[in-house]
């Protein structure tokens, strides 16, 4: 009686709050991937985010407002990677002073969550059992993350910043091959969910079709309420329906699957907080590299891969050389990454030693002319860290490929945001909240799961390690790179090749976001797209022992450049993932 009456109180609010919002048609589109100009520019995955965001910078706003802004719409568009019932990682230089900051979003497991949560009878679950459940959904940060990257560095409110995304979740959007797609792929779960059939389905149960229009009022609804009451109006108002999702999930009699129920309480939704912490930074050929540090690994296993290869003269070599040294480099600082990096709350992460040149070098001293067969042993960062010895634990290195998707976004005034936001498996964890209209993460199968001594266990309110790698280079102390991708575990490989390909081989940004991608996390085959595995330089690489197997695609990724003299350059994913989309505030040669 007590749930009713909340639904009730629920739906009153927000029926109120939707009278008089506007539809506005529009659809999911892309392009053009690559912009040139002057002003401000943003680049993602989807063309009405772009658009959103660039029409903020156009009235006034700066990269943080644009940069929610787009956030939002991408909740509406591709709801299968992101949304409000997620997390995050923002990296932020301020225009003001020059500083770079972080704001860290990522989900935080339930206070009654423990090592052992996804072991039954002893024994680990299976991934699919564990991610399609309520154990999997993580505390979601990313309201809290707008709210906090708005109110500290922003100029507008939220109610500003949410209303392109209310109105396109009003209005619909016309489907797309690749959304159907997503749908298509968690079928056999989605339709065991009254809440995520009804919103994802058609009546006979298959995908809702290309080329209908999509509308999701209930999403519109939860946004009205975040603009009207601030992150209360999540962490509040609709906190007891995610609570009761959580807890309780509605399936289907007719359900194929065990939809285990989770821990979560109002009390862990009350109390989440989205910290400011401190970038990760290297230089790296006279540039500092900034990024996010732990709990995400991005920052400090992009941040060691380049100290490593910093040692060599890229720009002098071949690209099959490269290549090997590239894949070499991840091969060691992975080893480390799964190693050492956990949510410092919890583990003494040894970050200053990890990103030293001393540790940087003598894992350099490891490199020969052939792949190293996989996995390699963690080093000792310790010695490095000014604190005593100690040895590094070989953690489980998943491998999983995640979905996720990236905002890159500068200002006229040179403020510039790289945002990376994910509810992490591609379509979360199955869930959609009853009546608001997003899915939930399944946020803690990042945890190593299937240990309960591994830094990466499962601990109440503890944030699982991420891969997540929004970087921001700066030249002289100004902007000169925004860049970053979704992709899982691939992110940290992606950002890599990326800055490599733009900083040591002069590739033009465009180009090294398209070129084709190889990813070794310290596994005994390195992961490769087979555009690549066609090229001269894989058959190269065999011969020095790399092994490779194949994945259809390795992140979209994209990224933005300061080219000097006012001009600006915006690239978007061409292809990958459908396609991305990149403007600029002023558009010119």
């Amino acid at each position: 009686m007590r749930n009713r009456g909340r639904w009730v109180l629920a739906a009153l609010v927000v029926s109120l709050m939707l009278a008089g919002a506007t539809a506005a048609g529009g659809q999911v589109a892309t392009g053009p991937p690559t912009a040139v100009g002057s002003g401000g520019a943003v680049a993602t995955i989807d063309r009405l985010a772009t658009e959103a965001a660039t029409a903020v910078l156009r009235r006034g706003g700066n990269a943080v407002d644009a940069a929610v802004t787009a956030a939002a719409v991408l909740g509406v568009v591709e709801p299968f990677s992101c949304g409000p019932g997620g997390g995050g990682f923002m990296v932020i230089r301020r225009a003001g002073d020059g500083r770079v900051t972080t704001i860290d979003h990522r989900e935080t497991a339930p206070a009654a969550m423990r090592p052992d949560s996804f072991l039954e009878s002893g024994q680990p679950l299976p991934f699919n059992d564990a991610r399609f459940s309520g154990l999997s959904v993580g505390v979601p940060g990313t309201v809290a993350g707008w709210a906090e990257a708005l109110e500290s560095y922003g100029t507008m409110s939220l109610a500003q910043v949410l209303e392109p995304a209310i109105r396109i979740a009003t209005g619909g959007f016309v489907i797309d091959q690749v959304f159907f797609d997503q749908i298509r792929q968690n079928l056999d779960y989605f339709d065991d969910l009254p809440a995520t059939a009804r919103l994802f389905l058609d009546p006979d149960g298959t995908p809702r079709d290309v080329g209908t229009v999509f509308r999701n009022p209930e999403l519109a609804r939860t946004y009205t309420l975040i603009a009207r009451l601030g992150p209360a109006g999540f962490y509040r108002v609709i906190a007891p329906f995610i609570v009761d999702a959580v807890r309780r999930p509605l399936v289907f009699p007719s359900a194929n699957h065990r939809w285990r129920p989770g821990v979560m309480t109002l009390a862990d939704l009350a109390r989440y907080v989205a910290p400011e912490r401190a970038p990760t930074h290297v230089t790296y050929r006279g540039l500092d590299v900034y990024g996010m540090g732990p709990p995400s690994s991005g920052g400090s296993t992009v941040g060691e891969a380049l100290n490593i290869l910093e040692g060599y003269d890229l720009a002098a070599l071949s690209t099959e050389e490269v290549w090997h040294l590239m894949l070499e480099a991840s091969r060691y600082a992975f080893a480390d990454r799964n190693a050492y990096i956990a949510d410092p709350a919890f583990f003494p992460v040894p970050l200053r030693g990890l990103l030293s040149d001393g540790f940087a070098a003598q894992r350099r001293s490891l490199i020969t002319d052939r792949a190293a067969p996989s996995p390699v042993p963690p080093g000792n960062p310790y010695p490095f860290e000014g604190s005593g010895s100690a040895p590094g634990q070989a953690a489980d290195a998943a491998t999983r490929s995640g979905s996720t998707t990236h905002i890159s976004v500068t200002d006229g005034a040179g403020n510039a945001v790289s945002y990376t936001f994910t509810i992490e498996s591609l379509g979360g964890n199955g869930m959609v909240v009853p009546g608001f209209g997003f899915l939930l993460n399944n946020e803690l199968t990042d945890f190593t799961f299937t240990s309960t001594t591994d830094p990466n266990r499962v601990e109440g309110g503890k944030r699982p390690r991420s891969s997540m790698a929004p970087t921001i280079v700066l030249r002289d102390g100004a902007p000169l790179l925004v860049v970053g991708s979704p992709g899982g575990s691939m992110i940290i490989t992606t950002v890599l090749q990326i800055l490599v390909d733009r900083l040591d081989r002069g590739t033009p940004l465009p180009a090294a976001i398209a070129a084709p991608r190889a990813s070794q996390r310290n596994t005994p085959a390195t992961v490769a797209e087979p555009a690549f595995l066609l090229t001269p330089e894989a058959e190269a690489l065999r011969r020095r022992g790399h092994v490779f197997t194949t994945t259809p695609e390795i992140g979209a990724a994209n990224g933005i450049e300061l080219l000097g003299g006012g001009r600006v350059l915006a690239a978007a994913e061409p292809v990958r993932r459908g396609g991305g989309s990149a403007m600029v505030e002023s558009p010119g040669s």
